[in-house]
């Protein structure tokens, strides 16, 4: 029994030494991930973004809508003008994104839709009949020719203001993924305005 009695204390010292390294783990395990969190936070409270709006983005352009109620507009045009957001993380320069090459690729899209007839060739509304040198477009009773080198087929149900300002927004995507590969973008909105103070949006995950 008294052997007994000299054994049982080194058995208790060697459980509470096991029972201190767990404790011990279990903090510093709660230590890392209060460290992490608390670096996640930092980073999402912190956000940059960058605007551009130059005078030069813009493109007069044709186009006619279809409203919900089945009527459909004259064919008209508009002087539009394109504005973009990109938000983000900064490079190790403290950089988002270079203005000076981000401008010239947003000048190269609304290029692309400078002087021509925007058609919503997703439209379900719209028949079109395509030919080598015209492209006739069908809704109800209306029939409208046009030459084919001045028309553009958006894939779009309309040509809204909102939804050609998603469609610069995938073109920018993709350009933008592709010329700045490193970047850090996070969301992307456009601006499409067709007169003043008359302006439809887009923003998304870039």
């Amino acid at each position: 029994p008294r052997a007994h009695a000299r054994r049982a204390p080194r058995q208790h010292r060697s459980d509470r030494s096991r029972c201190k390294k767990v404790n011990n783990a279990i903090g510093q395990t709660i230590r890392l991930k209060a460290l992490v969190v608390l670096a996640n936070v930092r980073r999402m409270s912190r956000s940059f973004k960058i605007e551009v709006a130059k005078d030069y983005f813009n493109f007069a352009s044709a186009h006619f809508l279809i409203f919900s109620n089945g009527q459909r507009e004259p064919l008209h045009g508009h002087n539009y003008q394109v504005s973009v957001v990109m938000e983000g993380e900064l490079d190790p320069a403290g950089v988002l994104l270079d203005f000076i090459s981000f401008k010239p690729l947003v000048k190269r899209i609304c290029d692309d839709l400078d002087h021509r007839t925007l058609i919503q060739s997703a439209s379900p509304m719209v028949d079109l009949r395509q030919r080598p040198h015209e492209i006739e477009l069908r809704y109800k009773q209306q029939k409208i020719i046009l030459p084919r080198q001045d028309v553009l087929l958006l894939p779009l149900i309309n040509t809204s203001t909102e939804l050609l300002a998603e469609y610069v927004a995938g073109q920018i995507r993709r350009k933008v993924r592709r010329s700045f590969p490193k970047s850090q973008i996070r969301y992307l909105e456009v601006g499409v305005e067709e007169a003043r103070g008359q302006r439809g949006f887009f923003r998304g995950e870039f």
